[in-house]
């Protein structure tokens, strides 16, 4: 199957996701807000968990944890490794039709799975799947989350994901510190349920964005093992060389993902906090607060945050 008949391929499913979920609300219209919502979840859902069903690899992550970072590193890597058409973005199963020799790869931010089960304190559906969990210090994600509330986020995704409506008046700190879908509550809570789940787990490698970006070839070597992908050395240089902070940035600026869709696109040029690739730093929720702001967010995170994880 070539790339032309894959691109085609995704649009036709993006196009009936997006169908069914209008299809859904107009014959709940008149229903309460809350009751659509609820099914909407389900109906997202099911398409989740098909493809948790199908896939050899799932890569889980807390949204604005690194996963459009990792996700353009082993697409590269693939693109290398079997000569597949450049810029092309893994995604479900796209590059394994193109090659099986590449593993359907699942990555989610498992929001709606427990919708469709009805089971939202177990991992059960990952159990006997091999899953990499994609981790990042609460403090960072919650800030990073915070932006792509105001400047990215879809209206659609609003409500059903629990953010604040758009256009509030919350500050950085309030938002962080919160209970919305977005705040560092909802981030370790995610992780901490995972951490739970752990030893239920068959196959199961975390890894940090920290130690990802500290240790970006030793990191993906450790992956690519756990994945049974045998890629050389010069493979995995080419990967970490191409998903570079420098080439991201200049890859969204100049829509070279194209085929991605818009989220690998800024939502505005002339706003850095619109762009998809915004900072990567670590630690720096520090630049947006104060001392005692900090404290505070430090105290809570050492309260209520797993071990596992080893954020300090």
């Amino acid at each position: 199957m070539n790339l032309a008949i894959q691109n085609i391929r995704q649009l036709w499913q993006t196009g009936r996701k997006k169908l069914s979920r209008r299809v859904l609300h107009w014959q709940m219209r008149g229903q309460p807000e809350a009751e659509i919502l609820a099914a909407e979840r389900k109906l997202r859902g099911v398409e989740q968990f098909d493809k948790l069903q199908r896939a050899d690899i799932v890569v889980v992550s807390f949204g604005k944890s690194g996963r459009t970072w990792l996700r353009v590193m082993i697409s590269h890597l693939f693109r290398v490794m079997y000569g597949l058409p450049e810029n092309a973005v893994l995604g479900f199963d796209n590059f394994h039709n193109l090659n099986k020799s590449v593993p359907k790869t699942f990555f989610t931010h498992d929001n709606y799975i427990k919708d469709y089960t009805g089971d939202p304190y177990t991992k059960k559906p990952f159990y006997n799947k091999r899953v990499i969990l994609l981790a990042r210090d609460p403090r960072d994600v919650a800030v990073s989350q915070f932006f792509q509330w105001k400047f990215r986020i879809k209206s659609t995704k609003v409500a059903i994901n629990n953010y604040p409506p758009q256009g509030s008046d919350i500050s950085l700190f309030d938002f962080v510190m919160g209970d919305n879908g977005g705040s560092m509550k909802a981030v370790t809570d995610y992780l901490n349920l995972w951490a739970q789940e752990v030893s239920n787990m068959q196959h199961f490698h975390l890894l940090r964005y920290e130690d990802l970006r500290a240790r970006p070839r030793e990191e993906l070597r450790q992956l690519l093992d756990f994945m049974h992908v045998h890629a050389t050395d010069a493979h995995v240089n080419a990967a970490v060389d191409y998903s570079s902070y420098e080439n991201m940035k200049k890859m969204e600026s100049t829509q070279q993902f194209r085929l991605a869709g818009g989220r690998m696109m800024p939502r505005d040029k002339d706003n850095p906090n619109s762009f998809k690739v915004r900072r990567a730093k670590v630690g720096g929720y520090r630049d947006y607060f104060t001392d005692e702001e900090v404290a505070a967010i430090d105290q809570r995170l050492a309260e209520t945050l797993d071990p596992l994880f080893n954020y300090k």
